[in-house]
């Protein structure tokens, strides 16, 4: 297993990020558990979890994740200090959660006393923000039009945004968090963040975790470059395009299980004839070079200069095990060529 620096924080996080949103709907607690051990046995020292997770998000659901590693720290206590453990509050929307009240500074220690709570653990060493207050081009609002950025009020931004850092800086001086980080933001919420907390000599922002994939690039030069220039580690998910790039949904496919078969919060806004095609070009790809769809596109993803770590996720060992498998291949000058040319074809997909 290969590691890389957590942007300023200083921590060591392996290259694959155990990702945990299926825990609690599609996978049971001791799936959960034994995915984390195996993928501890695989170096893996990086989990990710968050306070709304299982997905889809239900209010009979809120927090199953969480509660799903806790009953597992709470039987590897001696092995707390053994893996990096990261979690995130969630934002405005979901009226079981805080009754879909905006974040603030009172909000993040309520939130993350819930989580610590569940967790049965005493800290967490990444605190992120799923998502922030304001619009923002996220979970398929990334259209030019979609998102109108004079609609926000940047002095009432600037102003939420400090009361949220004071409260988490609060939150490290206690020791309840080792580091913050972003989720699902933009290089405006990024530079602010930082700005902030270097006038008011407050904890920086050390991460953030956007979606992005071969079928979903946006990010890919501008956030980018403020992550690699501010020294902000930059975190995938959904590295497979919630499963699309595996090729399983490909001609109306609809497994029984998988992700697009089960009703979305946002809706299935991935599932275009654009990503049809893009994704018939790349399982074709992979086949013409005899390798495995899901394989590829996670090497890809791992191969880019700018990632620090890529969140997977699993339903079942097999695919977990296929998927940290994926970071012991090195793409060739050829196929990344070829990609190349299919994402110039297909560059917004969906």
């Amino acid at each position: 297993m290969k590691y890389s620096k957590l942007g300023s924080s200083g921590l060591d996080v392996s290259r694959v990020c155990l990702g945990t949103m299926t825990w609690g709907e599609q996978n049971t607690e001791k799936e959960g558990h034994e995915q984390i051990e195996y993928a501890l046995d695989q170096g893996i020292n990086f989990i990710d979890t968050a306070e709304l997770y299982s997905v889809p998000p239900r209010e009979e659901t809120y927090g199953a994740t969480e509660t799903i590693i806790g009953t597992w720290i709470e039987k590897n206590q001696s092995r707390r200090d053994k893996y990096i453990l990261a979690t995130k509050m969630a934002g405005v929307g979901l009226p079981w959660i805080r009754n879909g009240s905006v974040q603030s500074g009172a909000a993040v220690r309520e939130a993350l006393e819930g989580s610590l709570k569940r967790l049965k653990t005493d800290y967490v060493d990444l605190y992120q923000l799923h998502w922030p207050n304001r619009a923002h081009p996220h979970f398929g609002k990334h259209w030019a039009g979609m998102i109108d950025p004079t609609k926000t009020n940047a002095a009432e931004q600037e102003e939420n945004l400090l009361d949220i850092l004071k409260a988490l800086g609060a939150l490290v001086k206690e020791g309840k968090i080792r580091h913050i980080g972003l989720s699902d933001d933009t290089p405006w919420g990024i530079s602010k963040y930082l700005e902030l907390a270097s006038k008011h000599d407050l904890p920086r922002m050390v991460s953030i975790q956007n979606e992005y994939s071969f079928i979903h690039q946006k990010d890919d030069p501008f956030l980018t470059e403020t992550c690699v220039m501010e020294d902000v580690a930059y975190l995938p998910w959904s590295p497979l395009g919630t499963g699309a790039l595996t090729g399983k949904y490909l001609g109306g496919a609809r497994p029984e299980g998988a992700r697009w078969t089960i009703p979305q919060r946002n809706g299935p806004f991935r599932d275009t004839q654009g990503v049809e095609d893009c994704v018939s070009a790349f399982v074709a790809l992979a086949k013409k070079h005899d390798l495995d769809p899901a394989q590829m596109a996670l090497a890809w993803c791992d191969q880019k200069p700018f990632v620090t770590s890529t969140i997977i996720g699993a339903t079942s060992m097999e695919q977990l095990k296929t998927n940290i498998d994926a970071f012991d291949i090195t793409l060739s000058a050829e196929v990344l060529d070829e990609l190349d040319k299919i994402y110039r074809q297909y560059p917004i997909p969906f």
